[in-house]
């Protein structure tokens, strides 16, 4: 894959858009917005790395041979069989907090060893003509109550072994 100092996100994610730019400080991080492109991707994979691919690839055919970087993440859940899994944000209407008390609720009273979670993340690069790929996980727990006020999504349910959720700045934790 060619060398970019552009990157376009599959994302208009404020927050999504701000900690990719803090991560690739080196490039020119911009919202698939900011070059004209509306397109919202449905998520239709079976996995994280399909829907990563699908949006990648998708809004890297409209770019020219500009980068565009795409994620699809969510979190599963050991004692629910790896609920929600890669429907994390579309399992419950709502909002992130209703969704995220939603969540707590279904595992209200069980001792943190069944709360157990993992956050996983797949990356796709795509150019148009070549994708690249990435993934990774975050284990932790489900929190018994939201906490902290950074970060988006299910951040402040997202219990790291030191106490503290994702909530919390990720640089302070």
């Amino acid at each position: 894959m060619k060398s970019f100092e552009e990157i376009i996100i599959a994302s208009n994610n404020q927050g999504k858009i701000a900690m990719i730019q803090s991560i690739l400080d080196n490039y020119l991080v911009l919202p698939m917005s900011a070059v004209g492109i509306d397109i919202d991707v449905e998520e239709t994979g079976e996995t994280f790395m399909e829907n990563a691919r699908l949006k990648a690839e998708t809004i890297a055919a409209q770019l020219d041979g500009k980068a565009c970087l795409a994620d699809d993440s969510g979190i599963e859940v050991d004692y629910l069989n790896g609920f929600p899994g890669v429907r994390t944000k579309r399992w419950f209407e709502g909002t992130d907090r209703e969704r995220n008390l939603a969540l707590i609720a279904k595992l209200q009273g069980l001792e943190k060893s069944k709360r157990k979670v993992k956050f996983k993340v797949s990356m796709a690069l795509s150019d148009g003509t070549e994708t690249l790929t990435a993934e990774s996980y975050l284990e932790g727990y489900i929190a018994e109550a939201p906490r902290g006020e950074n970060g988006f999504g299910f951040d402040e349910i997202f219990e790291l072994e030191n106490g503290k959720t994702l909530g919390y700045s990720l640089w302070n934790l």
